[in-house]
């Protein structure tokens, strides 16, 4: 199956609705911002009759089997023709389980864990399968289960998500690789908080202009959390995965960050190449009359007003920008978007042209595909023609600042990855290549290549001595002036 194949209307906007047992909805609260996705919970089969409706105005429904404290329960009789009714009506995107790593989705006084394989991960998974399988006979994607993005602990969503994939690939990897193959994808739920800035024209990756100067039809934005320059200055090699003493159980918490991981550890343990991903709820919370809203401090709070442009750019982001598995962005929820009034973000979404997604006709399970009875290669691998990925990594005494104030306009021209992590590497599936540039002092250049060059033999090692600091400057600038990514 190709990426491309996948049917629904390109179009990333989203909006979930209120909430359950509110047919028949609003709907020109969809049809007036020009939504290209409505996420519906069914509690049965209450919005059946008004599939058809979003459908003609080219909006791609989204059906959550919607159970309450349904903790790992079965897909049942019920359940199934509940989703019978809707396949009928025209609805292919399907959604069961909902946040299991938060306790309102389990009975009263559970506290859930993923350690907890006999009563949570065990009878989830065997579930899940049961329900995604049925699904896909019926020619329909099935959604893989949406976590509440946290870092901590016990709820850690990196934490869930390993552990529910480790779990499959112990116990249904072949009907697993099937579901990838056949049309399944991934629900995730984006909490953006803050975690997006716009650039200042012509001052660098770090520059941030404020609220009241953004623009959300111009470019210069960053939703690429935690992997933007800002992240990446304060706290160098941070990933969905954690990777640095700030982040022990992982960072969640940017538009893509949940999605990136699940094709990721899909690449690597199930040998998927690109497996779309939909936030299901989600995007940058609304709010109205004044002040400012800035969970993270490293980044610029924002207004209703510049939550709106932001919301305009996060879409067409998502369009121009976003990896090609990053289909869209459900917004939680209508209600908080129109009552009791139209936010300012409608009315910006009313103004503004749709940005159509162009998705590329990748194959979702790639060449080579692993068996039971195959070792996945270790790190990435080989490079044909362009590679894949593209990483600079600074060795020891070399800091970010450092780099990004010596190679602005390679930067601005390139936008590698920026790191002082090398394990990092590791978690490039193989099906992917990866050049890395290596920029480290003379006394630790060799240590560098040991740990790179012949650790991972695919990778374009492309080493750089950090001496001169006018030389290195220099030295990519011409590589801005001669379009050269590499030495």
């Amino acid at each position: 199956m190709l990426l491309s194949d996948y049917e629904w209307s390109r179009n990333p906007r989203g909006l979930h609705v209120a909430q359950a047992f509110q047919s028949p909805p609003d709907y020109q609260r969809y049809i007036q911002p020009k939504m290209g996705w409505v996420k519906l919970l069914a509690a049965g089969i209450e919005y059946a009759d008004d599939v058809q409706v979003f459908r003609d105005n080219n909006i791609t429904p989204i059906v959550r089997l919607y159970l309450g404290r349904y903790g790992a329960g079965p897909f049942d009789q019920r359940l199934q023709r509940i989703v019978d009714t809707f396949v009928s009506a025209g609805v292919k995107w399907f959604e069961f389980y909902n946040e299991p790593n938060v306790d309102v989705e389990w009975s009263l006084g559970f506290d859930p864990s993923w350690e907890d394989t006999v009563n949570i991960i065990s009878p989830m998974m065997d579930n899940w399968m049961n329900f995604a399988d049925y699904v896909a006979s019926k020619g329909c994607y099935p959604g893989f289960i949406a976590l509440a993005e946290s870092a901590v602990r016990r709820y850690a969503s990196v934490l869930w998500m390993d552990t529910f994939l480790n779990y499959i690939a112990d116990n249904h990897y072949e009907r697993f690789r099937t579901l990838l193959a056949n049309g399944m994808y991934c629900c995730t739920h984006p909490l953006v908080a803050n975690h997006f800035y716009q650039e200042v024209p012509g001052r660098g990756p770090l520059s941030t202009r404020p609220p009241e100067a953004q623009v959300g039809t111009e470019g210069g934005w960053h939703f690429e959390y935690p992997y933007d320059p800002i992240s990446q200055a304060a706290d160098p090699g941070r990933t969905v995965y954690g990777g640095t003493a700030l982040t022990p159980y992982g960072d969640p918490n940017g538009l893509v960050a949940m999605g990136r991981m699940f094709n990721e550890r899909c690449g690597s343990i199930f040998g998927s190449q690109a497996i779309p991903v939909v936030g299901t709820e989600g995007g940058i919370i609304p709010f109205l009359g004044g002040g400012t809203f800035q969970l993270d401090n490293r980044y610029p709070p924002y207004t209703e007003r510049s939550q709106a442009e932001a919301t305009v750019a996060m879409f067409e982001w998502l369009a121009r920008e976003a990896p090609p598995w990053a289909f869209g962005v459900c917004m939680w929820k209508e209600d908080e978007f129109w009552i009791p009034h139209a936010t300012m973000a409608i009315e910006h979404l009313i103004q503004t042209p749709v940005v159509y997604k162009q998705v590329p006709a990748i194959e979702v399970m790639g060449s080579g595909l692993p068996t039971t009875q195959t070792v996945v290669p270790f790190g990435p691998g080989p490079i044909h023609g362009v590679p894949d990925f593209h990483m600079i990594l600074l060795g020891p005494g070399v800091e970010s600042d450092w780099f990004f104030d010596t190679a602005q306009a390679y930067w601005n021209r390139f936008r590698p990855m920026v790191t002082t992590h090398e394990e990092l590497i590791q978690f490039i599936p193989n099906s992917k290549s990866l050049a890395v540039t290596v920029i480290a002092t003379p006394d630790t250049l060799d240590l560098m290549e040991l740990q790179i060059a012949e650790r991972y033999v695919n990778v374009l090692y492309d080493p750089i001595v950090a001496d001169d600091r006018n030389r290195i400057a220099e030295l990519f600038n011409r590589r801005v002036r001669l379009d050269l990514r590499f030495g």
